[in-house]
Protein backbone atom coordinates (compact mmCIF):
# COMPACT_ATOMS: atom_id res chain seq x y z
CA UNK A 1 0.00 0.00 0.00
CA UNK A 2 1.13 3.52 -0.63
CA UNK A 3 -0.40 6.96 -0.24
CA UNK A 4 -1.34 9.07 -3.19
CA UNK A 5 1.05 11.93 -3.80
CA UNK A 6 -1.58 14.67 -3.96
CA UNK A 7 -5.30 15.06 -4.12
CA UNK A 8 -6.28 13.19 -7.25
CA UNK A 9 -8.51 15.89 -8.65
CA UNK A 10 -5.80 18.52 -8.57
CA UNK A 11 -3.75 16.75 -11.19
CA UNK A 12 -4.13 17.00 -14.95
CA UNK A 13 -5.09 13.35 -14.97
CA UNK A 14 -8.38 14.34 -13.41
CA UNK A 15 -9.30 15.99 -16.70
CA UNK A 16 -9.18 12.76 -18.67
CA UNK A 17 -12.60 11.45 -19.52
CA UNK A 18 -11.20 7.92 -19.35
CA UNK A 19 -9.71 8.44 -15.90
CA UNK A 20 -11.63 11.13 -14.00
CA UNK A 21 -10.40 9.84 -10.62
CA UNK A 22 -6.83 10.46 -11.76
CA UNK A 23 -5.62 7.02 -10.65
CA UNK A 24 -1.99 6.27 -11.59
CA UNK A 25 -1.64 4.01 -14.61
CA UNK A 26 1.10 1.48 -15.29
CA UNK A 27 1.16 -0.47 -18.51
CA UNK A 28 -1.98 -0.65 -20.60
CA UNK A 29 -4.90 1.15 -18.93
CA UNK A 30 -8.16 -0.75 -18.40
CA UNK A 31 -10.33 -0.82 -21.47
CA UNK A 32 -14.11 -0.98 -21.45
CA UNK A 33 -16.29 -2.14 -24.28
CA UNK A 34 -18.55 0.39 -25.90
CA UNK A 35 -21.55 -1.76 -25.05
CA UNK A 36 -21.89 -2.02 -21.23
CA UNK A 37 -21.60 -5.52 -19.81
CA UNK A 38 -22.83 -6.36 -16.34
CA UNK A 39 -20.20 -8.08 -14.25
CA UNK A 40 -19.43 -8.81 -10.63
CA UNK A 41 -17.40 -6.45 -8.50
CA UNK A 42 -14.09 -8.16 -7.81
CA UNK A 43 -13.84 -9.50 -4.27
CA UNK A 44 -17.53 -9.00 -3.48
CA UNK A 45 -20.08 -11.80 -3.13
CA UNK A 46 -23.37 -9.87 -2.97
CA UNK A 47 -24.24 -6.33 -4.04
CA UNK A 48 -27.43 -4.48 -3.16
CA UNK A 49 -28.43 -0.97 -4.20
CA UNK A 50 -30.22 1.33 -1.76
CA UNK A 51 -32.23 3.84 -3.72
CA UNK A 52 -34.75 6.63 -3.49
CA UNK A 53 -35.90 8.76 -6.38
CA UNK A 54 -36.67 11.56 -3.91
CA UNK A 55 -33.97 13.33 -1.92
CA UNK A 56 -34.29 13.99 1.78
CA UNK A 57 -35.94 10.71 2.76
CA UNK A 58 -32.96 9.43 4.77
CA UNK A 59 -31.65 6.99 2.19
CA UNK A 60 -27.96 7.39 3.09
CA UNK A 61 -28.73 7.03 6.79
CA UNK A 62 -30.63 3.82 6.11
CA UNK A 63 -27.90 2.53 3.78
CA UNK A 64 -25.19 3.22 6.37
CA UNK A 65 -27.12 1.52 9.15
CA UNK A 66 -27.90 -1.46 6.91
CA UNK A 67 -24.21 -1.98 6.14
CA UNK A 68 -23.45 -1.80 9.87
CA UNK A 69 -26.30 -4.21 10.58
CA UNK A 70 -24.81 -6.73 8.13
CA UNK A 71 -21.47 -6.37 9.91
CA UNK A 72 -23.14 -6.88 13.27
CA UNK A 73 -24.71 -10.06 11.92
CA UNK A 74 -21.21 -11.35 11.27
CA UNK A 75 -20.80 -10.58 7.58
CA UNK A 76 -17.85 -8.84 5.94
CA UNK A 77 -19.64 -5.68 4.89
CA UNK A 78 -18.84 -2.59 2.87
CA UNK A 79 -20.60 0.48 1.56
CA UNK A 80 -19.90 2.41 -1.64
CA UNK A 81 -21.11 5.99 -1.82
CA UNK A 82 -22.07 6.55 -5.46
CA UNK A 83 -23.29 10.12 -4.98
CA UNK A 84 -20.63 12.07 -6.88
CA UNK A 85 -22.04 15.52 -6.15
CA UNK A 86 -23.25 15.13 -2.55
CA UNK A 87 -21.46 12.26 -0.78
CA UNK A 88 -22.70 11.47 2.73
CA UNK A 89 -20.76 8.38 3.81
CA UNK A 90 -17.62 10.24 5.04
CA UNK A 91 -19.76 12.20 7.51
CA UNK A 92 -21.87 9.23 8.58
CA UNK A 93 -18.79 7.09 9.25
CA UNK A 94 -16.63 9.90 10.67
CA UNK A 95 -13.94 9.28 8.06
CA UNK A 96 -11.75 11.63 6.05
CA UNK A 97 -8.48 11.71 4.18
CA UNK A 98 -7.44 10.39 0.84
CA UNK A 99 -7.38 6.60 0.42
CA UNK A 100 -4.14 4.76 -0.20
CA UNK A 101 -3.43 2.89 -3.40
CA UNK A 102 -2.70 -0.82 -3.67
CA UNK A 103 0.22 -2.19 -5.64
CA UNK A 104 -2.23 -2.53 -8.54
CA UNK A 105 -3.18 1.15 -8.30
CA UNK A 106 -6.57 0.27 -6.85
CA UNK A 107 -8.16 2.45 -4.18
CA UNK A 108 -7.98 0.96 -0.67
CA UNK A 109 -11.24 1.48 1.28
CA UNK A 110 -11.32 3.42 4.53
CA UNK A 111 -12.76 1.42 7.42
CA UNK A 112 -14.71 2.28 10.55
CA UNK A 113 -16.97 0.25 12.84
CA UNK A 114 -15.95 -2.89 10.97
CA UNK A 115 -17.32 -1.67 7.61
CA UNK A 116 -15.18 -0.85 4.57
CA UNK A 117 -16.18 2.35 2.80
CA UNK A 118 -15.39 4.24 -0.38
CA UNK A 119 -16.69 7.63 -1.44
CA UNK A 120 -15.98 10.50 -3.77
CA UNK A 121 -15.87 12.56 -0.58
CA UNK A 122 -12.45 11.07 0.21
CA UNK A 123 -11.03 12.17 -3.14
CA UNK A 124 -11.90 15.86 -3.06
CA UNK A 125 -11.69 18.56 -0.42
CA UNK A 126 -14.55 18.69 2.06
CA UNK A 127 -15.99 21.87 0.57
CA UNK A 128 -14.82 21.34 -3.01
CA UNK A 129 -17.62 20.97 -5.57
CA UNK A 130 -17.47 18.41 -8.35
CA UNK A 131 -18.62 20.29 -11.44
CA UNK A 132 -18.87 17.61 -14.10
CA UNK A 133 -21.04 16.70 -17.03
CA UNK A 134 -22.64 13.30 -17.46
CA UNK A 135 -19.81 11.44 -19.27
CA UNK A 136 -17.30 12.27 -16.52
CA UNK A 137 -19.76 11.22 -13.82
CA UNK A 138 -20.46 7.93 -15.57
CA UNK A 139 -16.76 7.15 -15.96
CA UNK A 140 -16.04 8.06 -12.33
CA UNK A 141 -18.83 5.72 -11.20
CA UNK A 142 -17.33 3.00 -13.37
CA UNK A 143 -13.96 3.50 -11.68
CA UNK A 144 -15.48 3.44 -8.20
CA UNK A 145 -17.26 0.21 -9.07
CA UNK A 146 -14.30 -1.62 -10.56
CA UNK A 147 -11.10 0.04 -9.32
CA UNK A 148 -11.48 -0.40 -5.56
CA UNK A 149 -9.71 -3.26 -3.80
CA UNK A 150 -12.37 -4.48 -1.39
CA UNK A 151 -10.28 -7.41 -0.21
CA UNK A 152 -13.15 -9.87 0.13
CA UNK A 153 -16.68 -8.85 1.17
CA UNK A 154 -19.80 -10.89 1.79
CA UNK A 155 -22.05 -7.94 0.98
CA UNK A 156 -21.55 -4.47 -0.47
CA UNK A 157 -24.23 -1.80 -0.08
CA UNK A 158 -24.39 0.82 -2.84
CA UNK A 159 -25.72 4.14 -1.58
CA UNK A 160 -27.26 5.63 -4.73
CA UNK A 161 -27.95 9.35 -5.20
CA UNK A 162 -31.55 10.52 -5.54
CA UNK A 163 -33.15 10.26 -8.94
CA UNK A 164 -33.19 7.91 -11.91
CA UNK A 165 -30.43 9.36 -14.07
CA UNK A 166 -26.88 8.74 -15.30
CA UNK A 167 -25.55 7.23 -12.08
CA UNK A 168 -28.38 4.75 -11.68
CA UNK A 169 -28.22 3.75 -15.34
CA UNK A 170 -24.43 3.29 -15.23
CA UNK A 171 -24.63 1.09 -12.13
CA UNK A 172 -27.39 -1.12 -13.48
CA UNK A 173 -25.50 -1.52 -16.76
CA UNK A 174 -22.07 -2.16 -15.23
CA UNK A 175 -22.74 -4.34 -12.17
CA UNK A 176 -24.57 -7.56 -11.44
CA UNK A 177 -26.89 -6.44 -8.65
CA UNK A 178 -28.36 -9.01 -6.31
CA UNK A 179 -31.23 -6.67 -5.61
CA UNK A 180 -32.38 -3.18 -4.74
CA UNK A 181 -34.02 -1.64 -1.69
CA UNK A 182 -36.35 1.34 -2.10
CA UNK A 183 -36.45 3.98 0.65
CA UNK A 184 -39.40 6.31 1.07
CA UNK A 185 -41.32 8.27 3.67
CA UNK A 186 -45.12 8.23 3.96
CA UNK A 187 -45.26 11.71 2.36
CA UNK A 188 -47.17 11.85 -0.93
CA UNK A 189 -44.29 13.50 -2.81
CA UNK A 190 -41.89 10.80 -1.64
CA UNK A 191 -44.15 7.88 -2.53
CA UNK A 192 -44.84 9.30 -5.98
CA UNK A 193 -41.12 9.39 -6.70
CA UNK A 194 -40.64 5.98 -5.09
CA UNK A 195 -42.88 4.58 -7.82
CA UNK A 196 -40.51 6.03 -10.43
CA UNK A 197 -37.61 4.25 -8.75
CA UNK A 198 -39.54 1.00 -8.65
CA UNK A 199 -40.36 1.27 -12.34
CA UNK A 200 -36.73 2.07 -13.17
CA UNK A 201 -35.47 -1.13 -11.55
CA UNK A 202 -38.20 -3.12 -13.26
CA UNK A 203 -37.21 -1.62 -16.61
CA UNK A 204 -33.54 -2.57 -16.19
CA UNK A 205 -34.45 -6.01 -14.81
CA UNK A 206 -33.06 -5.61 -11.29
CA UNK A 207 -34.83 -7.52 -8.54
CA UNK A 208 -36.53 -5.29 -5.96
CA UNK A 209 -35.96 -6.81 -2.53
CA UNK A 210 -38.52 -4.57 -0.91
CA UNK A 211 -39.39 -1.15 0.42
CA UNK A 212 -38.38 0.53 3.68
CA UNK A 213 -40.57 3.26 5.14
CA UNK A 214 -38.39 5.81 6.91
CA UNK A 215 -39.65 8.46 9.36
CA UNK A 216 -42.84 6.45 9.67
CA UNK A 217 -44.00 7.33 13.17
CA UNK A 218 -43.13 9.87 15.84
CA UNK A 219 -43.56 9.04 19.50
CA UNK A 220 -43.66 12.00 21.87
CA UNK A 221 -40.97 11.55 24.55
CA UNK A 222 -43.26 13.19 27.14
CA UNK A 223 -46.76 11.79 26.67
CA UNK A 224 -45.69 8.82 24.50
CA UNK A 225 -48.49 9.58 22.07
CA UNK A 226 -47.84 8.47 18.49
CA UNK A 227 -48.24 10.70 15.44
CA UNK A 228 -47.85 10.03 11.71
CA UNK A 229 -46.05 13.27 10.89
CA UNK A 230 -45.80 12.64 7.14
CA UNK A 231 -49.13 10.90 6.64
CA UNK A 232 -50.75 7.53 7.07
CA UNK A 233 -48.82 4.31 6.53
CA UNK A 234 -51.70 3.13 4.37
CA UNK A 235 -50.24 4.98 1.39
CA UNK A 236 -47.02 2.94 1.50
CA UNK A 237 -48.87 -0.31 2.13
CA UNK A 238 -51.02 0.34 -0.94
CA UNK A 239 -47.91 1.13 -3.00
CA UNK A 240 -46.35 -2.23 -2.10
CA UNK A 241 -49.54 -4.09 -2.93
CA UNK A 242 -49.99 -2.38 -6.28
CA UNK A 243 -46.41 -3.05 -7.37
CA UNK A 244 -46.18 -6.51 -5.80
CA UNK A 245 -43.09 -5.77 -3.73
CA UNK A 246 -42.36 -6.73 -0.14
CA UNK A 247 -42.59 -4.29 2.73
CA UNK A 248 -39.30 -4.65 4.64
CA UNK A 249 -40.11 -2.51 7.66
CA UNK A 250 -40.54 0.85 9.36
CA UNK A 251 -37.87 3.17 10.71
CA UNK A 252 -39.37 5.63 13.22
CA UNK A 253 -38.95 9.39 13.11
CA UNK A 254 -36.60 9.91 16.05
CA UNK A 255 -34.14 12.76 16.64
CA UNK A 256 -31.41 10.38 17.81
CA UNK A 257 -31.15 8.77 14.37
CA UNK A 258 -30.24 12.10 12.78
CA UNK A 259 -28.01 13.12 15.68
CA UNK A 260 -26.16 9.80 15.58
CA UNK A 261 -25.42 10.26 11.89
CA UNK A 262 -24.36 13.88 12.31
CA UNK A 263 -21.68 12.90 14.84
CA UNK A 264 -20.42 10.09 12.64
CA UNK A 265 -21.69 7.16 14.68
CA UNK A 266 -24.85 5.68 13.13
CA UNK A 267 -27.58 4.27 15.35
CA UNK A 268 -26.65 0.60 14.94
CA UNK A 269 -23.31 1.29 16.67
CA UNK A 270 -24.30 4.33 18.77
CA UNK A 271 -27.38 2.73 20.35
CA UNK A 272 -27.06 -0.99 19.62
CA UNK A 273 -29.77 -2.07 22.09
CA UNK A 274 -32.36 0.50 21.03
CA UNK A 275 -35.57 -0.29 19.18
CA UNK A 276 -34.26 1.85 16.33
CA UNK A 277 -31.14 -0.28 15.92
CA UNK A 278 -33.30 -3.40 16.14
CA UNK A 279 -35.40 -2.11 13.23
CA UNK A 280 -32.31 -1.85 11.01
CA UNK A 281 -31.10 -5.29 12.12
CA UNK A 282 -34.43 -6.91 11.31
CA UNK A 283 -34.43 -5.40 7.82
CA UNK A 284 -30.89 -6.72 7.22
CA UNK A 285 -31.92 -10.15 8.52
CA UNK A 286 -34.94 -10.20 6.20
CA UNK A 287 -32.78 -9.25 3.21
CA UNK A 288 -30.28 -12.08 3.78
CA UNK A 289 -32.43 -14.98 2.48
CA UNK A 290 -33.60 -12.86 -0.44
CA UNK A 291 -30.02 -12.65 -1.76
CA UNK A 292 -28.88 -16.07 -0.53
CA UNK A 293 -26.57 -14.51 2.01
CA UNK A 294 -25.76 -16.95 4.79
CA UNK A 295 -23.19 -17.05 7.55
CA UNK A 296 -22.13 -20.64 6.73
Amino acid sequence: MRPTSARLFRSLQALWHENPLGLPRSGTPPTWGKRPVRRKITGVEKVIAVSSAKGGVGKSTVAANLSLAFARLGFRAGILDTDIFGPSIPTLFDLSGEPRLSNNNQLIPLTNYGVKTMSMGYLVGENAPVVWRGPMVMKAIQQLLHEVEWGGLDVLVLDLPPGTGDTQLTITQQVILDGSVIITTPHTLATKDAVKGINMFKTVDVNILGLVQNMSLFQCPHCHGETNIFGSNARVEKLCQEHKIDFLGDIPLHPNIGDDGDRGKPTVVAEPTSERASAFLKIAQDICPKINLSSN
